[in-house]
C-alpha cells in the first residue's frame, strides 16, 4: 500500500509529538554516505613516511595553558616563557653535547695573551700592543692599594691578559712575588682587584762556622745567604763592633728557618736562636714574641739584646782613626784633638743613626763638611761628618729611628779620603764611643718571663748541640 508523503510541516510535527516511523528519501542516504567516506579518508591521510618521524618524549612543566594555533599547512605550538622542556631520558650523545656547551666561553671573542715583559716595557705599552683602551689602565691604577704593583713590572716577568675586541681588558693575572699574586677582573664597566697569598712551609735548619778572615766569608762557607749573615751581625751589633772587635778564631752558631713552597726552598726565614764567641766571650740570643705581638731578641736571662746605642754607625767598615785627644791632624799637619772615631768605607756606604732621636743640624759644618747631628733625649747626641750626600726626605727636626739610614759616606770638608767621622757626646762632653759602656734597653716584662724561659730553654739546648759539633769539627 502506498504511503502518503510527509510535508515539511508534517515531518516537524512528527519529530516533536512522539516517536513515529521516519522514512527518508533515497537522496538523503546517498548524501550521508558520501560525507562519512570523506571523513574516513581525511583521518587516514599521512603526508610523511613513518620512517622519517622520530618521537622524543618531552616532559612539560607549565604554569600557563598551552596554546595551539591551527593553520592550513602546519600546526604551531607556543609555549609560555615559564615552561621548561627536558628530555625524558638523555642518551650519551646528548650528554656529550651538553658538556661541550658548558666549556664554551661566556663571551665569544675572548682571547688569552701570555706576555713576557721586555726591557723598557710599561703596562701602558703592553696595553697599547694588545689594543686595550688606555682609559682602562687609568681606571685600574685609580683603584689604589694593590694596584701600585702594576707600576713595578720588570723584564722577564710573565703576565696573562684576557681581552675582548669589544670590551678591551677582561682579566689580568699578575704575579707579585713567589707567595703573592693579584687579578684584575672586569665588573661591568669597572674593575676590581683580588689578591691571593700562599703560606710557605717553615723548616728548621742550623749552621755554624769559624772566622778566618771575615764574617761574610765565614757565612758563605757555612752556606748562609748574605742577608742572614747581616741579620746575625745585627742581633749582636749592640755588644760586638764587627768593624773592630772581630778576631780570627771567633765562632758562631745559629738555628734558623728555611721557607719551602711545593717542596722547593725559596728563601730563609728568621733566626730563632744564635750564639757568637768573640775573643773568648760568649753571647747568646733567642727570638721571642710576647702575647702582645712584640718580637725581639733576648739573652737567656730575659735581657734585651737591643741597647740604647749601636756600637757602629757603618756596617762592616774598618776603624781608620780612634778617639785621640793628642792626634796630629792629617790635613792641617798640627796637633788637634780627635774627639771621635773614623770609619773607613767606600764612598756611598750607608750611614745609620745609632739611636732613636731628632735631627738638630743638617748641612755644611766647616771642616766637618756635610754633617748631621742627632739629639737623643736630653743627655746624648751624635755627630756624623764628611758625608757625600744626605738621605732624601730628612731635614732639621725630622725624627729618626735606631738603624735608620741618614746619609752616605764621603770625603767632604777636611778629609783625605772617603770615611765617616763619628762623635758621641754625653751632656755636651765628647766620649769615646768604642769604650763607653752603652745603656741597655728595657728587659722582658715579668709577666712573660715564665713562657720565655720554657721556649728559650728548648732553643738554647739545640744551639748548644750545634756549637758542640762546631767545636769538635774545628779541633
Amino acid at each position: 500500500m502506498k504511503q502518503p508523503s510527509l510535508s515539511n510541516r508534517d515531518f516537524t510535527s512528527h519529530m516533536t509529538t512522539g516517536p513515529r516511523r521516519i522514512i527518508m528519501r533515497p537522496g538523503y542516504w546517498l548524501l550521508g554516505g558520501l560525507l562519512v567516506g570523506f571523513a574516513v579518508l581525511l583521518l587516514g591521510f599521512n603526508p610523511e613516511p613513518a620512517e622519517a618521524t622520530r618521537h622524543v618524549p618531552l616532559q612539560l612543566s607549565l604554569d600557563k595553558p598551552l596554546h595551539v594555533a591551527a593553520q592550513t599547512d602546519q600546526t604551531s605550538v607556543s609555549i609560555p616563557a615559564e615552561a621548561s622542556i627536558e628530555p625524558a631520558a638523555a642518551d650519551s650523545n646528548s650528554l656529550a653535547e651538553q658538556s661541550v656547551q658548558e666549556h664554551i666561553p661566556a663571551t665569544l671573542g675572548d682571547e688569552w695573551h701570555d706576555v713576557t715583559v721586555k726591557s723598557g716595557d710599561s703596562l701602558a705599552l703592553i696595553f697599547s700592543r694588545l689594543e686595550i683602551p688606555p682609559q682602562q689602565l687609568h681606571k685600574i691604577l685609580e683603584l689604589g692599594g694593590a694596584a701600585h704593583n702594576l707600576k713595578k713590572i720588570y723584564p722577564g716577568q710573565a703576565l696573562r691578559l684576557l681581552t675582548n675586541p669589544e670590551l678591551g681588558l677582561v682579566k689580568l693575572e699578575y704575579p707579585i712575588d713567589e707567595l703573592s699574586s693579584m687579578e684584575v677582573r672586569r665588573q661591568a664597566d669597572d674593575f676590581e682587584i683580588v689578591t691571593s697569598h700562599r703560606t710557605p712551609e717553615r723548616r728548621i735548619a742550623n749552621a755554624s762556622g769559624a772566622i778566618n778572615s771575615s764574617l761574610f766569608l765565614a757565612g758563605q762557607e757555612a752556606n748562609l745567604p748574605d742577608s742572614l749573615t747581616m741579620e746575625l751581625a745585627n742581633i749582636f751589633g749592640w755588644d760586638i763592633d764587627f768593624a773592630l772587635d772581630i778576631r780570627k778564631g771567633d765562632q758562631f752558631a745559629l738555628i734558623y728557618e728555611e721557607l719551602y713552597l711545593d717542596g722547593e726552598k725559596i728563601d730563609t726565614g728568621n733566626i730563632l736562636a744564635a750564639a757568637f764567641v768573640n775573643q773568648g766571650k760568649a753571647y747568646q740570643a733567642v727570638r721571642y714574641t710576647d702575647k702582645s705581638g712584640r718580637t725581639d731578641y733576648y739573652s737567656p736571662d730575659g735581657k734585651s739584646m737591643r741597647k740604647a746605642f749601636l756600637r757602629t754607625p757603618v756596617e762592616f767598615s774598618r776603624v781608620s782613626s780612634r778617639f785621640n785627644l793628642k792626634r796630629k791632624h792629617p790635613v792641617l799637619n798640627r796637633i788637634r784633638a780627635h774627639k771621635g772615631v773614623d770609619y773607613a768605607a767606600p764612598k756611598g756606604t750607608p750611614i745609620r743613626s745609632t739611636s732613636n732621636g731628632k735631627i738638630i743640624f743638617r748641612g755644611n759644618k766647616g771642616g766637618y763638611g756635610n754633617a748631621i747631628i742627632v739629639q737623643h733625649g736630653t743627655k746624648y747626641s751624635t755627630l756624623y761628618a764628611h758625608l757625600s750626600k744626605f738621605k732624601s726626605g730628612l731635614s732639621k727636626g725630622s725624627r729618626v729611628k735606631q738603624g735608620q739610614v741618614i746619609g752616605y759616606v764621603g770625603s767632604s770638608g777636611l778629609a783625605t779620603g772617603p770615611h765617616l767621622h763619628y762623635e758621641l757626646r754625653v751632656n755636651g762632653v765628647h766620649r769615646d764611643p768604642l769604650r763607653m759602656k752603652l745603656p741597655g734597653a728595657e728587659p722582658l716584662e715579668k709577666k712573660y718571663r715564665e713562657d720565655f724561659k720554657q721556649k728559650a730553654g728548648a732553643l738554647i739546648a739545640q744551639l748548644d748541640l750545634v756549637r758542640n759539633v762546631q767545636v769538635a769539627s774545628s779541633e
